[in-house]
């Protein structure tokens, strides 16, 4: 196989703006949280960097390669100063570019990230590009599905359509915030043919329509749609993973300092456990490796930055401290 993996999701520009100014408010009720700043003002801010060819499946795909493993994206970007960016930076990580389809008439995705403290809001706006076929995926081992716009819809079909005539593919997805909308019912042929399904706390009740934390119910619940391994990911407190018959918990890798952006976080989770399952390991010893490359995405602006090598990433789990363990969830 030419490829071990391939990536399909938006690839976006991401400006990363660090606030100075700012106050978070917390809803007593909604426990939502709202990021306050001086209206018709002039804001001051930290520090800007630009960072391409970002976005859930390219985070994924960059950081497959970094392991080791031959990845490309399926994507789009326009005929533009940014959309040749991530051509490059694609070109440097040693992520294949073919199946990525140049759009003349647009422009590339490009969003802003306000960083206030580590956590982030983020500006979006994905343009209604036009992709490669899903057939050109043809017999990879491994495809990872994650963000995408609205206007992609019939994508799900297509590639439900090319999973179903081809069985032996394995798929990780990780549905964005289109996809949460677009409802279980809509991607259930998506959901059936889900090898591993990544989702934090929030998305596996939304998904489901509960509104309890009881761990196990969202695991039968969410298996129960068809996907043979679950991870649900609970921000810096736990991450856990069921392959329907075993339940695992992880402790998260200690941070070796504060972190400074949490952006990106959760698609270094799934780089980190798909890279062993991929390379043949237990879901329990994948649930070891996700949360070291979430450990050290933290330490850095950009989902990319601190992405590991493979010798980094088994260095860090040789001098795991004794804490840092995977035991079965009672």
């Amino acid at each position: 196989m030419k490829y071990n993996l391939i990536a399909i999701g938006d690839v976006v520009v991401d400006a990363f703006i660090k606030l100075s100014v700012g106050e978070v408010t917390t809803d007593p009720a909604t426990k939502e949280m709202t990021l306050c700043m001086p209206f018709a003002d002039k804001i001051p801010y930290e520090s800007l960097k630009v960072v391409p060819a970002v976005g859930n499946a390219s985070n994924v795909a960059v950081g497959l390669a970094r392991l080791g493993f031959k990845t490309a994206m399926l994507a789009a970007v326009g005929k533009d100063y940014y959309g040749q960016q991530i051509l490059d930076q694609y070109e440097k990580e040693g992520v294949g570019t073919e199946l990525v389809k140049i759009n003349e008439d647009l422009p590339t995705n490009y969003h802003f990230v306000l960083n206030y403290g580590p956590e982030r809001t983020i500006l979006v706006k994905h343009e209604d590009f036009k992709y490669h076929s899903v057939e050109a995926v043809d017999d990879v081992p491994w495809v990872y599905f994650s963000s995408i716009g609205e206007h992609a819809v019939a994508m799900h079909d297509e590639l439900a359509d090319h999973l179903e005539a081809h069985p032996d593919i394995k798929m990780g997805f990780n549905p964005g915030t289109f996809q949460m909308k677009l409802g279980a019912e809509r991607l259930k042929r998506i959901y059936a043919r889900t090898h591993v399904l990544f989702v934090n706390r929030e998305e596996a009740q939304h998904i489901l329509g509960v509104q309890d934390r009881d761990l196990k119910d969202e695991f039968a619940g969410l298996h129960k749609l068809g996907p043979k391994i679950v991870v649900i990911t609970d921000g810096p407190a736990a991450a856990y993973a069921s392959d329907g018959e075993g339940q695992w918990v992880a402790t998260p890798y200690p941070d070796p300092k504060p972190p400074i952006s949490r952006t990106g976080a959760g698609d270094a989770f799934s780089t980190g456990f798909m890279a062993a399952l991929m390379s043949g390991l237990t879901v329990k010893e994948a649930l070891q490796w996700g949360p070291i490359e979430s450990m050290a995405v933290v330490q850095a602006i950009g989902a990319q930055t601190n992405l590991l090598t493979k010798p980094q990433l088994l260095e860090y789990l040789e001098k795991a401290p004794e804490g840092y363990k995977v035991a079965p969830l009672e």
